[in-house]
Formats: C-alpha cells, sequence, structure tokens
C-alpha cells in the first residue's frame, strides 16, 4: 500500500510513456516480492497520479488477501489481511474477475472504512481491477483511491491501470514461486540442521536461533551488506550437520572425551565438509565453509586443517565465535551453561587465540542485543530479525485483520 503527497506537476504524455517503459523494465528484473510490490504500487501512483495504490494478493490457503502497508501511523511493514469471502470491495472484486469504479466510497455499503482508519486516509474515488495471469486466473487486486485533480476515475484511467495489472501478473507470479522456493530451501535446511543439532541439544530451536541472530549481527556489525548478512544467518544452522555421522557414544557421553575419542569427534568437521561440498546453492556453499572450518582457531592451533588467520574464511571465523558463544551459554549432557557475562569475557580473552580480534571487536559492539537473547528480552536493534528460521511466509511481521 503506497501512499505520498503531490509534489510534481501533471505528468505529459511522453513522460506517462517513459514511465510504462520504466515499468516494464524494472519490474521485471526484480525477484523479491515485497520489493516487487513496493515499486509497482509506487510507480501506478505516479503514473496515475493518485493519492494511494493498494495491491492485495490471494493467499489461497487461508481464504484471504493481503497486503503490506507502505506508510501509515509508524504501521510501516505491517500486513493487512481481509477475508477473501468478505463484502468489501477487494474481496467481491477478487471473486468475480470485474471492475468496480466509486465515484464516492463512503455512500458505497461494500466500501469498509476500517482500513481508511488504520492507514488514518481519507478515501473519496475508489478504482479496483482484477490482477489476472495469462490464463485468467485471478490472483489478486489493484486498487487505487483519489486522483489529485479530484474528479472521478473514467475509462481511461480503467484501460491504464487494467494494462500495468496485466503487465505486472507474470512478474507477481514469478517473485511468488522464488519466493516459495526460497522459503522451502530455508525451511529444508533448517530441518537438515535439526537432525544433527537435535541429539545432543536439550533446545534445539533455541541453538539455532541463536547462532543465526549472533552470526547475521556479526556480519552487519563488520560491515557487510544486508543480503551477506543473510547468507550468513541462513547458512548458520547447517555449520555443525557433520554430527550425523557421529556414534551417540562419542557424541553424547557426558564425561570428557579420550584422545582417541575426541578424534573421532573432530572428525565432523570433515563429514560435514563432504555432505555439503559441491553444491551451488549460495547458502549451502557459504554453510560449507562454515561446517568445515567453524574450529580452526586464528592462531592456526584449531582443526582439521590447522589453518591461520585469513586462511580461515570469513565465514566461518564469524559463525566460531557465534557458536562458542552459544555452547557456553546453554547447557549439554556433558557441561552445565555458563554465566552470560562470564561467556562474553572468554570470547574477549580468546582474541588473537581462538578468533579473529576484528570479529571479537564486532561481538564487543553487539554484545547488548546479544545479552538480551538470553534473558528473554527482544532484541532492541531493528536490524535483528525477529524470526530467523522460516514460517508459512518466510519472515516475521505485524499483522491486521479486517472483515
Amino acid at each position: 500500500m503506497t501512499e505520498f503527497k503531490k509534489e510534481n506537476p501533471k505528468l505529459t504524455a511522453d513522460e506517462k510513456l517513459n514511465l510504462l517503459v520504466e515499468f516494464g523494465a524494472r519490474i521485471s528484473s526484480e525477484l523479491r516480492l515485497d520489493k516487487l510490490l513496493d515499486i509497482i504500487a509506487r510507480q501506478i501512483t505516479r503514473m496515475l497520479d493518485v493519492g494511494r495504490c493498494t495491491i492485495y494478493l490471494k493467499d489461497v490457503e487461508r481464504n484471504e488477501l493481503w497486503s503490506k502497508i507502505a506508510q501509515g501511523r509508524g504501521l510501516e511493514h505491517t500486513e493487512i489481511r481481509l477475508p477473501l469471502d468478505g463484502n468489501n470491495i477487494a474481496a467481491i472484486v477478487a471473486r468475480n474477475g470485474e471492475t468496480i469504479n466509486l465515484t464516492n466510497a463512503y455512500e458505497d455499503e461494500r466500501f469498509s472504512m476500517a482500513i481508511d482508519m488504520v492507514n488514518d486516509f481519507r478515501t473519496h474515488t475508489l478504482l479496483t481491477i482484477p490482477l489476472k495471469n495469462n490464463n485468467g486466473k485471478v490472483l489478486g487486486v489493484f486498487q487505487v483511491a483519489n486522483k489529485a485533480d479530484g474528479t472521478a476515475f473514467d475509462k481511461k484511467d480503467e484501460g491504464i491501470l487494467l494494462l500495468l495489472a496485466t503487465l505486472a501478473a507474470s512478474s507477481i507470479e514469478i517473485a511468488k514461486l522464488y519466493q516459495d522456493v526460497h522459503v522451502a530451501q530455508l525451511e529444508t535446511i533448517y530441518r537438515l540442521a535439526v537432525t544433527a543439532e537435535y541429539r545432543d541439544q536439550q533446545d534445539t530451536r533455541a541453538h539455532l536461533k541463536n547462532i543465526s541472530i549472533i552470526s547475521y549481527l556479526l556480519a552487519l556489525a563488520l560491515g557487510m551488506t544486508k543480503k551477506e548478512a543473510e547468507l550468513i544467518k541462513n547458512a548458520s544452522p547447517l555449520h555443525d550437520i557433520g554430527k550425523v555421522a557421529l556414534a551417540d557414544n562419542i557424541l553424547l557421553k557426558p564425561g570428557r572425551l579420550s584422545p582417541e575419542e575426541f578424534e573421532i569427534m573432530k572428525s565432523h568437521t570433515i563429514y560435514g565438509g563432504r555432505i555439503l561440498e559441491g553444491a551451488h546453492s549460495k547458502v549451502l556453499q557459504v554453510a560449507h565453509k562454515m561446517s568445515l572450518y567453524h574450529h580452526e582457531k586464528w592462531n592456526g592451533t584449531g582443526y582439521p586443517k590447522g589453518l591461520k588467520g585469513e586462511e580461515i574464511p570469513l565465514e566461518a571465523r564469524i559463525i566460531t565465535v557465534a557458536d562458542v558463544f552459544d555452547a557456553l551459554c546453554v547447557s549439554r549432557v556433558y557441561k552445565k551453561a555458563w554465566k552470560t557475562e562470564d561467556a562474553y569475557l572468554h570470547i574477549l580473552s580468546e582474541s588473537g587465540k581462538a578468533f579473529d580480534p576484528r570479529i571479537v571487536a564486532a561481538f564487543k559492539k553487539i554484545f547488548p542485543s546479544v545479552r538480551k537473547l538470553y534473558t528473554n528480552q527482544t532484541p532492541a536493534e531493528e536490524n535483528i530479525p525477529t524470526q530467523t528460521l522460516p514460517t508459512q511466509t518466510g519472515t516475521a511481521q505485524n499483522k491486521i485483520s479486517l472483515s
């Protein structure tokens, strides 16, 4: 849902044509669904010179329509959901596939004022058209409100919006498919990680969540882009996948391992590397580095290859700090949990020995946020993902359901 104050004079025919060309070029190259919908909504808002554009997509499993709020009283990134079998304009258009054009929205009994109340917006005129794919299947609806010149929407406006919807439909379908594949990949990664971690963890989900968040924050603190940090976060749960190859009498031994047993334990890095080697996925390529090298040490005394300093892949150096800190803070079959402050001091003491000093310095910066993970508090920083593992939509967000 996009809305803004009018800043430019009315567009000329040539300017509208240029926007149409730009519209096609931009949407054809964007695979991220949220970003794509934002681009579409903003372009439509400019081309039709309207006060607001809303894109609703069908969620067939929930029998709902959903849309993101782009602006409005601090509700950015909030998701609005409408029942698909409801009597509101968007649901009606999504069901029957026909255009509805209101010249006075508040006088039409089908119009719901609830959405205006949520967005702090007053709808006067409203044009809603179906978003259909090449087979005529309705994917959702496009809805625009309040022409800047105060007039009602005419047949020309309907035609332009239908054209834009036709151009956008295939891009939206591709982006939805890409998102579904991405979420499925993350879910597979998570379930593989659980397979390995479940054997010696009392709370597998908490461990995977913690190392994912810590790794993500470390990556950002080191100056990585958000996209690079996301790769680190999503790959981190697989760092110990090689544990699946270890026998229970080694992995679950409550006491100290003998030298022979420890050599067997160290082999989980080799097994992890073998499981993930040759992957084409970027996430699995990062996970391969993590699984093989997360027990290497900055001073060269680690295993399996005794790499030193920057010979160790950066991804592995990051997960090493995150994994050791969380391992110290939680109970395992062979140890009790450390106090958070003691674990923090241990990380600092190993700077230049086990850990890359630059990553330890980054850990010091993010520690106030990390500490909250272990005191049942919500991390304060806006960059911390509140849900690092895939759900039905792949991310956590606020939701408002309206009938």
